[in-house]
């Protein structure tokens, strides 16, 4: 039997990486349990009311967020708030999947694409690396705003 697996991230603020991710992947912010989130409205306002609406202090509101892959194929991304920085390179790391199919210079232009538009959501590039078959068809490194690491491949 397989399993569902989440992917957390630890955070100083986890709304805006969560909003970073939703961004970069094309996930949603689910609503609060048992809050319909009308079409066009934003689940992150829904959150502010529920959790006043229940008594969570201000100061404990930005201590977890997670998004949601719309199709429900991808794993669910959960974001908590911790009080240290991140101290070392990530042991585990996401590959976002930003060119299928494409290989040599069609691949990297792909690539390169995606890169400039995270980069202008937040991210910042470290390095590209080459297609070197067989083993490799290029990915580009980059990480978050926070500086977890990351891969567009």
């Amino acid at each position: 039997m397989s399993r569902h697996i989440q992917v957390t991230f630890d955070a100083h603020d986890p709304r805006s990486l969560s909003s970073f991710w939703r961004h970069a992947l094309g996930y949603v912010h689910p609503g609060p349990p048992g809050v319909e989130v009308p079409e066009g409205a934003d689940p992150l306002a829904a959150w502010d009311d529920f959790l006043a609406r229940i008594g969570v202090p201000q100061e404990q509101r930005n201590t977890r967020s997670a998004i949601e892959d719309p199709d429900g194929r991808g794993p669910r991304l959960f974001f908590q708030q911790v009080p240290e920085d991140k101290a070392a390179k990530n042991r585990v790391h996401l590959d976002v999947r930003a060119a299928p199919g494409l290989e040599g210079e069609e691949r990297m232009t792909a690539l390169e694409a995606e890169c400039a538009r995270l980069v202008a959501l937040g991210a910042a590039r470290v390095r590209r690396d080459e297609p070197a078959p067989p083993l490799s068809t290029g990915y580009i490194v980059m990480t978050d705003p926070e500086g977890n690491e990351f891969c567009l491949d």
